[in-house]
């Protein structure tokens, strides 16, 4: 067996130890420069391979 709580966690405090997970956002993506896609900020872009106007990553077309 596993651990167990010496004492039952009432409701009202379950639920406020849950209550931010609704709030959970999706990270802010803004545009790339060079092609328009949405990318995470200070992220490589994972369309075109650029970052601050130089070439990182070599992305394939055909893939």
């Amino acid at each position: 067996m596993g651990a167990l709580p010496k004492i039952k966690v009432s409701i009202t405090r379950r639920k406020r130890k849950r209550a931010h997970y609704l709030r959970l956002k999706m990270p802010a993506m803004i545009p790339c420069p060079n092609c328009d896609k949405p990318r995470l900020s200070h992220h490589v872009c994972p369309h075109c391979g650029q970052y601050k106007g130089q070439q990182v990553l070599d992305i394939n077309e055909d893939e």
